[in-house]
């Protein structure tokens, strides 16, 4: 019983602690995936980003998503208004992308770094730009393999809450 009542206690006092950490929610535009985009702050400046995307190419349709733990590093004081926060982070990313045949979709896992600048307006409305090297392991087929890379910049506009 004390055990029950100590684990019920614990989630309720993670759930409270999670939903006081500020978080935002959007969208990422860039050279790879259109992708849905959430930020949580994790009881800091630092924050965890995740993004699921889709996007098309060689008349195949593929997915995207990616964890990525960011430290803020720097604040400056550009405005009187607002946040300026520089940011950086490692994270991993798996998927399946369109490959170079039509009939046979590649899996891929990896891992992708991020830098960036992020502005929150006073109001709930946060923009960024970000480059993202990415390192990943392309599987085409059960024969065929091997790395694939990018230097991804995108821009970003979430929802601040």
């Amino acid at each position: 019983m004390k055990r029950t009542i100590l684990v019920i206690a614990t989630v309720l006092c993670l759930g409270i602690a999670a939903s006081a950490q500020p978080k935002a929610i959007g969208g990422r535009l860039g050279s790879g995936p259109i992708a849905l985009s959430y930020e949580h702050y994790l009881g800091g400046i630092n924050f965890g980003e995740l993004n699921l995307g889709v996007y098309t190419a060689h008349e195949q349709v593929g997915f995207m998503a990616e964890a990525i733990y960011n430290w803020v590093l720097y604040e400056p004081e550009w405005t009187s208004r607002g946040e300026w926060a520089w940011y950086a982070g490692p994270g991993l990313t798996f998927g399946s992308v369109p490959y170079n045949k039509v009939d046979n979709p590649a899996a891929m896992f990896g891992v992708v770094g991020q830098v960036g600048l992020e502005y929150t307006f006073w109001f709930p409305l946060q923009l960024s730009a970000d480059l993202r090297p990415r390192l990943c392991y392309v599987n085409d087929s059960l024969w065929e393999h091997g790395l694939s890379h990018g230097f991804i910049p995108t821009i970003s506009v979430r929802y601040h809450f």
